[in-house]
Formats: structure tokens, C-alpha cells, sequence
């Protein structure tokens, strides 16, 4: 479910404020300002349901491969019809070459860029003007 939905009926708005914040962070948030757990059989939090496996199942990759829930919620928030498969919502039949690259195709295999490092930006060569007045100045 997403953080900001239409009800069903189309009366009215669901919006889900902490969709984006992870339960431990939340259990323990709600543990430093002593909120009241107040038991709930609602949701799944019945013993053997399948939200109930998926929970673990996630809990138990959270551990062995730490960043791979971020990974897969990022993903979510990174769509590209034309990677769902889906013909419904991309039109695949009528795909062809046109010879241009495309601002929003896929970026897979696209040259990272990254910002210089301090130490790049603060690293002089010997025949930089820059070092040779600082060594000027040294001396």
C-alpha cells in the first residue's frame, strides 16, 4: 500500500504518515516516550498468517544481508514501465530503435558519476599554481 492512496469508493484519502519509517525505529521510538502497547488482533498479527512469515522472512534477511530491504523499497519508488513486462502499461509491440538515447532509459550500465572526494578537490599537483604559491609561501 502506498503512503497517500484514494479509499476504494472514492470517498476518501488514506494517508499513512510513517510509511516510510521502519518498525524497529518506531518500537523503539514509541518505547522512549512510553507509549502504551495496546494488543491488537487486527492486520495480521495473528500467530501463523502469511504477514506474519513475510515479517520474519524480512527480519531474517535484514540480518544476513544488511541493506536489502532499503534496496527493495527503493525499488518500489523507482519504476520504469518498460521494465515491468507488464503490456498493459507499455507498449512493447510497438517498440523499435530510433538511434536517440533516451534521458529516462535505463541506467544500468550507464558510467557512475560521482562528486570529487575533499581529498581530490584539496590535492595540488606539483605543477599547479595553486601548489607552487602555497610552496612559495612555505619556504
Amino acid at each position: 500500500m502506498p503512503p497517500k492512496l484514494v479509499s476504494d469508493d472514492g470517498n476518501h484519502i488514506v494517508i499513512r504518515p510513517l510509511a516510510y519509517c521502519k518498525e524497529k525505529d518506531l518500537a523503539a521510538y514509541a518505547q522512549v516516550v512510553n507509549f502504551p502497547i495496546i494488543p491488537c488482533n487486527l492486520c495480521g498479527s495473528q500467530p501463523n498468517l502469511q504477514r506474519q512469515v513475510i515479517k520474519e522472512m524480512m527480519q531474517q534477511w535484514d540480518k544476513k544481508f544488511p541493506g536489502r530491504l532499503e534496496t527493495m523499497f527503493t525499488s518500489l519508488q523507482n519504476i520504469q514501465p518498460s521494465h515491468l513486462a507488464d503490456i498493459a502499461r507499455y507498449d512493447f509491440q510497438g517498440l523499435k530503435a530510433h538511434g536517440k538515447a533516451d534521458v529516462n532509459g535505463d541506467k544500468a550500465f550507464d558510467e557512475e558519476q560521482f562528486e570529487p572526494t575533499i581529498a581530490e578537490l584539496m590535492s595540488f599537483s606539483d605543477d599547479s599554481p595553486s601548489y607552487q604559491a602555497s610552496s612559495i609561501q612555505d619556504t
